[in-house]
């Protein structure tokens, strides 16, 4: 069962997200802030985050960034609801991040994990050939 940890600062958007990937059998780890996911990534092995990119007391793609320093081949869905998500393709350290626009369904959640899983995995066949 893959491990997902989703870091959001509104409760209500993790609950959902929660909902859809247990019903995918998925296993997941909430963190209501960026210093919890920071702990939780620092602490337990996960196949795949889920991150907002606007927390309260520090920047998601921060998040981002220290996780993929960490761990470059980690899949990671950037999720917001304020602005376009275009910019974090821009970032180097932060290629192959899957972006996904709240509000958005079910559907369109479990596609961006796909995606996310794909585009790391291709970097990894090229960095292999």
């Amino acid at each position: 069962m893959a491990r997902v940890l989703v870091v959001d600062d509104q409760s209500d958007v993790r609950a959902m997200i929660a909902i859809v990937l247990r019903v995918n059998r998925f296993e997941i780890v909430e963190a209501a802030s960026a210093a919890e996911g920071i702990k939780a990534f620092e602490t337990a092995k996960f196949d795949l985050a889920i991150i907002d990119i606007f927390l309260q007391g520090k920047n998601g793609l921060d998040l981002m960034s220290m996780m993929r320093d960490r761990q470059p081949d980690f899949p990671i869905v950037a999720i917001s609801g304020m602005t376009a998500l275009d910019f974090v393709a821009e970032a180097p350290d932060l290629s192959n991040v899957v972006c996904l626009q709240k509000p958005f369904r079910p559907n369109d959640l479990m596609r961006a994990i796909e995606n996310a899983r794909q585009a790391v995995a291709a970097v990894a066949v090229r960095a292999a050939v």
